[in-house]
């Protein structure tokens, strides 16, 4: 489906863009997408807008190095062994295993549907 960008829509997008007001509550004001809203205001060159979502911020790492490293503190590793700032994260473990809750997150991978029917078990490792 086409929209024609009439100036009145123009208009209308800029104002609701500097209130800031989000791509798909502009979309819904206008009748139109929200993807042509972002198509538009690229393309009039406004000015961009931090995401919505929030990241979360870590704290700064301290180096947790090998003489540091405890049974209770995450061994996910950061960097090349080796190297000056090869370091392990260092959060509190999940009890049970080796890596903290965002670490086990990242490191065991429940299989999906499709690899359930397949019989494969999580993720599978690389063949070189």
């Amino acid at each position: 489906m086409t929209y024609e960008w009439t100036p009145e829509r123009i208009s209308a997008l800029m104002v609701f863009w500097k209130e800031g007001h989000s791509t798909s509550v502009i979309g819904s004001k206008l009748g139109v997408t929200k993807n042509s809203v972002v198509g538009k205001v690229h393309r009039l060159g406004l000015p961009k807008r931090g995401s919505p979502i929030k990241q979360k911020i870590k704290k700064p790492a301290e180096i947790i190095d090998l003489e540091k490293l405890r049974s209770n503190m995450c061994v996910w590793p950061y960097g090349e062994p080796g190297a000056s700032d090869f370091r392990f994260c260092g959060e509190k473990v999940v009890p049970d295993k080796p890596y903290c809750d965002v670490h086990c997150k990242t490191a065991y991978v429940r299989p999906g549907r499709d690899e359930k029917a397949k019989g494969i078990r999580g993720r599978q490792p690389a063949i070189a």
